[in-house]
């Protein structure tokens, strides 16, 4: 043991120009204390926060939007579903810039991007404004979903992934519900263009607290720093050069079969979730006649669904990866060197595929009976369980595989899930004038059947496999 870690201190020395001192260096952010890392994890989750929120928060504002600005249903969709795809672009150049220069930097410089274009998005009344503005500012949200991961597996070891990721997301999936809540209650009091600028400011104080609390993370940065120090000069340029950086993720994404394994099965989950997001307040508004800030409240069913596998879903996450670890005769431990199989995933990520499309299904057939609305919740928190199960599993077996480019794995496995976030809100209306809510969520429901209920079983025989193809380009 003593000996594998000191080949890896070697392996640094020789990487960087400089290494730690020994296992236990305070420097290493492996060693940190934990509320240190427990901070940096809330302040990341604080800023990925406002980034779901500014996704959601137009959904109870549309109908105002649409008259305010004398433009259809349709359009308010594209301004709705422009941020998705400002996120799925933004994030290849946040992965670059951060694999390059460290975390923090990117993450200053990515929140000022997003206040200003937040900022400047409902000026003048535009729809034309208001594409461009939400797309921007999805740029720059982009780099608290980016990032989250990738810094807690700067801070983590395997064996811990999932605690990290509760830690990560403890505020997060408050999003869905807040986003929506604060759109009805601010659009009905001041009016909608203060969704913008109300993000702004709340993204403006987290940016403040992150700048005095936030420590830069990543061991490769880090490293290269202390040697410059020490006047070293690494001239090893594939460090330093921003291109290649940004061919990265771009290169797993066209070249690495289990990328985009994992973005398909991501890109089906999310591009739904988006739809519904989208839609859940219309259903309330048309079929229950609730106003836009009653309706609104039921987002709740989002983020408790959510919260609940987030937080729960960590620690069990943790519990199987060990427990299979022990079968197979491996140690675990929180020095970032150790064995890390990621198909010890899988058995975790089982439920969360199976609660998918059960969700859909009663969501669907209670909301076209008009049920009570508990019935109706019931099913979106369903939902949500399910989906934040399979996306905390694939989020973790993609970090295994990947750890210190997770940034460039995370861009090119959500790319799709963007593009599929943008899309499908676009013509929810159409799917649900034709099939109805019933019909209508129950494909939905099928079509998780179909490309996702095989994934758990490829990943568990063929994941090995599937990892080494294209791993050595």
């Amino acid at each position: 043991m003593a000996g594998g870690q000191s080949t890896c201190l070697d392996q640094l020395q020789a990487e960087y120009g400089s290494t730690w001192d020994g296992p236990s260096d305070p420097a290493n952010p492996f060693n940190w204390s934990p509320v240190r890392k427990i901070t940096t994890g809330v302040i990341f989750s604080m800023s990925q926060l406002v980034t779901i929120m500014s996704a959601s928060m137009l959904a109870a504002a549309e109908n105002k939007i649409a008259q305010d600005l004398q433009v259809s249903a349709a359009t308010v969709q594209i301004i709705f579903s422009t941020y998705f795809l400002g996120l799925g672009l933004g994030s290849f150049l946040i992965a670059a810039l951060a694999e390059m220069n460290g975390r923090k930097s990117v993450w200053v410089a990515a929140c000022l991007w997003y206040i200003l274009w937040s900022s400047v998005s409902p000026l003048g009344r535009s729809a034309a404004l208001m594409v461009v503005g939400r797309f921007f500012a999805g740029t720059g949200g982009s780099v608290g979903i980016t990032l989250v991961g990738p810094v807690m597996t700067d801070m983590y070891g395997a064996s811990d992934r999932g605690k990290s990721l509760a830690v990560a997301s403890v505020l997060t999936y408050l999003g869905p519900a807040l986003g929506p809540l604060m759109g009805g209650v601010v659009t009905d009091l001041v009016g909608w263009q203060w969704l913008f600028w109300v993000t702004s400011i709340v993204c403006a104080i987290i940016l403040c607290v992150g700048m005095v609390f936030i420590r830069e993370s990543y061991a490769p940065v880090l490293l290269r720093r202390a040697a410059a120090k020490r006047g070293v000069t690494n001239t090893n340029t594939k460090h330093i050069r921003l291109l290649d950086h940004f061919r990265r993720p771009i290169a797993l994404l066209f070249r690495r079969p289990i990328v985009q394994l994992l973005g398909l099965v991501a890109a089906v989950n999310f591009g739904i979730y988006a739809l519904m997001l989208s839609t859940f307040a219309r259903l309330w508004m048309t079929s229950y006649h609730e106003s836009a800030m009653v309706s609104s409240l039921h987002y709740f069913a989002f983020a408790i669904g959510m919260t609940i596998a987030a937080q729960g879903g960590g620690y069990a996450m943790d519990t199987i990866y060990r427990v299979m670890q022990r079968r197979a005769g491996e140690r675990h431990g929180d020095d970032g060197a150790s064995p890390s199989r990621p198909e010890y995933r899988v058995p975790f990520i089982v439920p969360g595929m199976l609660l998918v499309p059960a969700g859909l299904f009663w969501y669907a057939w209670t909301a076209e009976s008009s049920a009570p609305w508990p019935s109706v919740d019931i099913g979106a928190a369903v939902f949500t369980v399910g989906i934040t199960v399979v996306n905390q599993g694939l989020m973790a077996y993609q970090l295994d595989e990947f750890a210190q480019y997770g940034a460039s794995a995370n861009a090119a496995t959500r790319l799709l899930s963007y593009i599929f976030a943008f899309v499908l809100p676009i013509f929810a209306p159409q799917l649900y004038a034709v099939l109805g809510d019933a019909w209508g969520n129950s494909l939905l429901a099928f079509i998780t059947i179909l490309l996702g209920w095989p994934i758990p079983w490829i990943l568990w025989v063929w994941g090995e496999r599937l990892r080494a193809l294209g791993r050595a380009r």
